[in-house]
């Protein structure tokens, strides 16, 4: 029986990656969610790593239970992206122990590829430059597909500049066609009657999807948006509580459900809520906004995942630092292939990992 005999972390920017090493020689690399990843570090050498230093890797279920179960003292975002850099990790490190790719451990491909859309992190552009720079993403990679960013983050019915979503909405229709998908994220902006007058708005230009029309903590709220439009609304990509993410589902309060890998604690917590969305009958489309190994995470969830059925979101932003993986998945024809190489299928890059701050826990 193989145990956990190591636990390092390497931060470096708005990164923050986790090696995992055992007693007999194998070893996986995960990574936390991005922001505040000293943060999350710190979280993981002094709440979580003491849980899983001595255990068998391959109880990643087990592992992770007993790490949220112990510091039930501080559950909350902080602790559950420390536990998702170990968890995944830990993925990695079954994976290359067995010679499988990760969607093979999680019951193999439901699908061939991953079909994505041409994601918009920005709020601040033009209604103008924002169509220039969601054409320039498809003409290079074949989107099918795009979300653009309305309303302010969280803002109380609040517009950066007055009619800009207004504007934006029916534009991106009349650009890219009726065949085009679109679909828009307000990141919290409206109260219930706000977004049900700009939902109408969206319904009535063919959008097909509303994310986080509301808060996200709001989930009355959210529920009362949902009755109140066909348009179907998303949101769940904030949880990291499965109680929450639970009852999303099952009080029907959104139509889609967006977790993220990294924020809900790992890849076995993020595979159970693909699952549950699978049993009620919705899409599961995991929230995957930033250029890290989210991206790769997610991935894996979709191909393996009968509830992925949308296409998935893909930013069209210029990376802020230099790749510190390989190989980096590429959009083509609006698909992304999943390589079969062992774990995650990409390698950590030497240069970030002798460049990072290095910090390490270890079996006593």
């Amino acid at each position: 029986m193989s145990t956990i005999t190591s636990i390092q972390t390497y931060v470096s920017g708005n990164i923050c990656i986790v090696e995992v090493a055992t007693d007999d020689g194998q070893v996986g690399y995960g990574q936390t969610a991005p922001s505040e990843p000293g943060i999350t570090a710190e979280v993981l050498h002094r709440l979580v790593a003491k849980h899983m230093l001595g255990g068998d890797p391959w109880d990643i279920g087990a592992l992770v239970e007993r790490a949220i179960r112990a510091e039930y003292k501080y559950l909350g975002a902080f602790l559950l992206r420390a536990v998702s850099g170990v968890d995944t990790a830990l993925w990695d490190l079954k994976g290359r122990a067995t010679g499988q790719p990760v969607y093979r451990l999680l019951g193999g491909k439901v699908r061939e590829k991953v079909p994505v859309y041409a994601s918009s992190m920005s709020r601040e552009t033009g209604v103008q430059e924002e169509l220039r720079r969601i054409g320039e993403a498809v003409e290079a990679h074949g989107f099918p597909g795009a979300k653009v960013k309305i309303g302010v983050r969280n803002g109380r019915d609040a517009e950066l500049w007055t009619g800009r979503t207004a504007a934006l909405v029916p534009a991106m229709r009349a650009t890219f066609g009726d065949a085009f998908l679109l679909n828009a994220d307000a990141n919290g902006a409206y109260s219930p009657g706000g977004a049900v007058v700009v939902g109408r708005r969206l319904e009535e230009y063919g959008y097909y999807h509303l994310e986080e029309p509301n808060p996200s903590w709001e989930l009355d709220n959210m529920g009362y948006v949902a009755d109140h439009l066909d348009l179907p609304i998303g949101a769940g990509e904030q949880e990291f509580s499965m109680e929450i993410v639970r009852r999303m589902v099952a009080e029907r309060l959104v139509d889609v459900i967006q977790p993220d890998v990294c924020y809900i604690g790992g890849m076995e917590r993020a595979r159970k809520v693909a699952e549950m969305a699978d049993i009620a009958g919705i899409p599961c489309t995991p929230h995957c906004s930033n250029r890290s190994l989210i991206q790769v995470f997610t991935a894996h969830l979709v191909l393996a995942s009968p509830a992925c059925v949308q296409h998935q979101e893909w930013t069209i932003e210029k990376p802020s630092a230099q790749p510190f993986y390989a190989p980096v998945p590429v959009v083509k024809d609006g698909y992304i292939e999943v390589s079969d190489a062992p774990g995650w299928g990409v390698e950590i890059l030497p240069s970030f990992l002798e460049s990072a701050e290095r910090r390490s826990s270890a079996l006593s």
